[in-house]
C-alpha cells in the first residue's frame, strides 16, 4: 500500500502470500477504475453516474452466475478475471457495490455537515476494502471486522487531511461543516492558503488546535485497530502492521508541519520507510485473543 497516497489495497506488496497476490490484484483493478470513472477527465457527472451504474449491472451478472460480456466491452478486462475470484473466495457482492456507492457519492457530494456523515462515507469508501481482504484470509471473527473498519477508516482519514489542499482544487472538503464552525473557521481560510504562495504561509492558531484534533481522533482509530495486525498470521500481519505504522507516520509527519498542508504534503521518503522497518520489528501491538 502506498500510505502517503491511499490505496485501498497493498498492491503487489512482497509482503502478501503468492496465492492473494493475483486476486487482490484483480480487486484493486475493480477499485481503481471505478475511482478512476469517478475522478478522472472532464467527464460530465451523469456519464460518470452512468458508467458506475453500468458496473453495477456487471456486479449482478457475477452475483447470477450469467456474467456476459463482449470482449469490445471497456468492462471486460475488469470483471472477466474478477468473477472468478468472487466465486473462489465467496466474496460478497454487496461489499463491492459499497465501493461504487462512495464513488458516486464522490460525484455528487462534495461536503460533509458533520462526522456522522464522514464516517457513513468512509463505511462504503474505505471499510468494505478491509473486509474484503478478511474475507480472502478467512478471518470474519467480528471483533476483526471491527479492528478492520478502524483502520480502513483511519487510513482513509489520513489520506483526508493529507490531502486538504489537492482536494479543495477539486471542490472537495472533507472536514465536517460543523467542525470549522467550532474552531470559528470557514472554507475561506482553506481558500485564502491554498491561493497564497508558500513564502505567504501564516499560522492560524484555531486551524492548529482543529487540525490536532483531527489527526489524533485518527491515530486513536489506526491504534484500535492494532491488534488485528497481530492476529492475522506471517506476511499478511506483517503487511498489515506496515499498512497501520505508514498511516500513523504521516500522522507524525502532520504533527511535525503545524499541519501546514498548504506548502508541503507530508508524505513518506526513504528515511520514513527505513523508520518504518525499525519499528516493524520493535512496535507492540497488543494481540487480543486469538
Amino acid at each position: 500500500m502506498s500510505v502517503d497516497h491511499y490505496e485501498n489495497f497493498p498492491v503487489a506488496s512482497l509482503l502478501l502470500p503468492k496465492r492473494l497476490r493475483q486476486p487482490i490484484q484483480y480487486i484493486y483493478w475493480f477499485s481503481r477504475s471505478a475511482d478512476d470513472i469517478a475522478d478522472e477527465g472532464d467527464y460530465s457527472d451523469s456519464w460518470r453516474l452512468e458508467q458506475l451504474q453500468s458496473y453495477r449491472e456487471a456486479l449482478c451478472q457475477i452475483e447470477q452466475g450469467q456474467l456476459q460480456l463482449d470482449s469490445s466491452d471497456p468492462r471486460y478486462a475488469i470483471f472477466t478475471p474478477l468473477a472468478p475470484v468472487i466465486q473462489q473466495h465467496q466474496l460478497p457482492i454487496p461489499l463491492f457495490a459499497d465501493l461504487l456507492t462512495a464513488f458516486e457519492q464522490d460525484v455528487s457530494v462534495k461536503r460533509y455537515p458533520n462526522y456522522e456523515a464522514l464516517y457513513h462515507y468512509c463505511t462504503h469508501s474505505a471499510n468494505p476494502v478491509g473486509r474484503l481482504l478478511l474475507h480472502l484470509y478467512n478471518e470474519l471473527r467480528p471483533d476483526s471486522l471491527i479492528m478492520s473498519d478502524a483502520i480502513c477508516t483511519g487510513l482513509q482519514l489520513t489520506n483526508f487531511w493529507q490531502d486538504i489542499a489537492i482536494d479543495w482544487k477539486k471542490d472537495r472538503v472533507y472536514i465536517p461543516t460543523d467542525t470549522l464552525a467550532s474552531f470559528e473557521l470557514n472554507e475561506d481560510y482553506i481558500a485564502t492558503r491554498c491561493a497564497q504562495q508558500p513564502t505567504q504561509a501564516t499560522d492560524n492558531k484555531h486551524w492548529l488546535r482543529m487540525m490536532q484534533q483531527q489527526v489524533e481522533l485518527t491515530r486513536q482509530l489506526l491504534l484500535s485497530g492494532m491488534p488485528l495486525a497481530t492476529r492475522l498470521p506471517g506476511r499478511i500481519g506483517l503487511e498489515l502492521r506496515l499498512i497501520v505504522l505508514g498511516g500513523l507516520r504521516i500522522l507524525e509527519r502532520l504533527d511535525q508541519v503545524d499541519y501546514d498542508v498548504f506548502t508541503q504534503r507530508p508524505q513518506l521518503t526513504k528515511a520514513d520507510w527505513l523508520l518504518l522497518g525499525s519499528r516493524l520489528l520493535t512496535t507492540r501491538f497488543n494481540n487480543r485473543s486469538t
